[in-house]
């Protein structure tokens, strides 16, 4: 029989050879150094093999756990490399791991998805999920492990993120299931235990005054200057937060930002001519983040587009939880200047990327008025932030 110390000792040679255990189990050693644990066995008058996984990933013991659950089946008469409990065996190997199936499931989605969406999912993945199960194997996640996950995320106010999470987790246990490594979907079954999603549009302040009140009040409390310079570049451009967080500098065109179709909530493309002080704000980034791809980065991986909820948590921090979010700034857009300018309202509605109600405002939109569409950008940004600090002041402020 062999030891642990035999094992970790066993050295490749010119070609493969096999170390025997007992019970049929061996470790097969390549000719490059991997060893692999089969185990040779005879069913229905035919000589079989089993694949247990490889060292080290798949210790000693756990190969003779899998070798012996495989002879229990041959003694109840069926053939253990059809069983579910052979299957399970192999739960020990890192493959199985929720974070490696996870992985998996992602590069097989990357083709049918926006690289937004795709870093979306991959991010929220990284940070709600793999810390707290990922290392766990597929078979040995319970409902109730996946629904401490979700409640995790719900107790920090993000209920609707909450239910996201729970629905990609669903796709990847479906996804094990189909490839073998899988035998349930235990996010699936947790849906009735979630936290009630409130239906409705989302708190908004639409008082100007009130809005400036909450803008100096949030850049006031100690953020990373990425978040916060986000957040003023949101209020002051008004398009959805998802368009700011995932945004390129090779979108920067001059004074104009243009978003691609694929980046659009409509996969319409769009323009946003920018006020001098959208331009200030994305010169003070440029300063932090201009050598990288994104210019609202991650704070910790400069390839990958910022928190989803990065912002939001920000001004639920400064007291404004459940009064306003990072896409009340459209709303308080919309509500301020059609008031301001009631003529104008074809043109708002267009600068928020709205969808044409019918054929006239259609052929309007198809005009991008790009100038006229500058002088309200402006016009609302000097309302908005008359008398604040520049952007490059933001970004000396203390950190959190």
């Amino acid at each position: 029989m062999l030891t642990d110390m035999q094992v970790r000792r066993l050295l490749p040679t010119g070609k493969s050879y096999k170390a025997s255990d007992s019970g049929g189990l061996y470790l097969q050693v390549s000719p490059t150094g991997s060893k692999l644990w089969r185990m040779k066995y005879r069913f229905g008058g035919k000589e079989k093999l089993l694949s247990f996984g490889s060292y080290p990933a798949v210790s000693l013991s756990d190969a003779r756990r899998a070798r012996d659950d495989a002879r229990q089946e041959l003694r109840e008469g069926r053939d253990p490399s059809l069983t579910r409990k052979q299957r399970r065996a192999q739960a020990a190997s890192s493959e199985t791991r929720l974070q490696a199936v996870g992985e998996a499931w992602l590069a097989a989605q990357k083709q049918k998805w926006s690289d937004s969406h795709y870093n979306d999912v991959e991010t929220t993945l990284i940070r709600l999920v793999w810390p707290k199960i990922g290392n766990i194997p597929i078979p040995e996640i319970t409902p109730p492990m996946v629904l401490s996950v979700i409640r995790d995320i719900e107790k920090k106010r993000a209920i609707e993120t909450a239910r996201r999470v729970r629905q990609r987790l669903s796709a990847i246990f479906c996804y094990g299931i189909a490839t073998g490594v899988g035998f349930s979907d235990p996010a699936d079954v947790i849906k009735g235990a979630l936290a009630p999603l409130k239906k409705g549009k989302q708190p908004a302040i639409t008082d100007l005054g009130e809005l400036r009140q909450m803008i100096a009040d949030v850049e006031s409390i100690p953020a990373h200057p990425v978040t916060v310079l986000a957040m003023r570049f949101l209020a002051l451009t008004a398009v959805r937060p998802g368009e700011v967080r995932a945004m390129p500098w090779t979108e920067v065109n001059g004074n104009i930002w243009e978003i691609p179709a694929e980046r659009m909530k409509m996969k319409r493309p769009h323009a946003v001519p920018l006020s001098r002080q959208a331009i200030e704000t994305l010169a003070a980034m440029h300063t932090l983040t201009g050598r990288g791809p994104l210019v609202f980065p991650n704070a910790r991986w400069a390839h990958r587009p910022m928190s989803e909820n990065a912002i939001g948590y920000m001004i639920n921090r400064a007291g404004y939880s459940g009064r306003h979010v990072p896409h009340g700034f459209r709303a308080a857009f919309s509500s301020i200047m059609n008031e301001r300018l009631p003529e104008q309202r074809l043109i708002i509605d267009q600068m928020l990327a709205h969808v044409p109600k019918d054929k006239t405002e259609m052929a309007y939109n198809r005009a991008q008025h790009i100038e006229r569409r500058r002088i309200i950008y402006q016009e609302w940004a000097d309302i908005l932030l008359d008398g604040f600090v520049s952007p490059m002041d933001l970004i000396l402020r203390p950190r959190r």
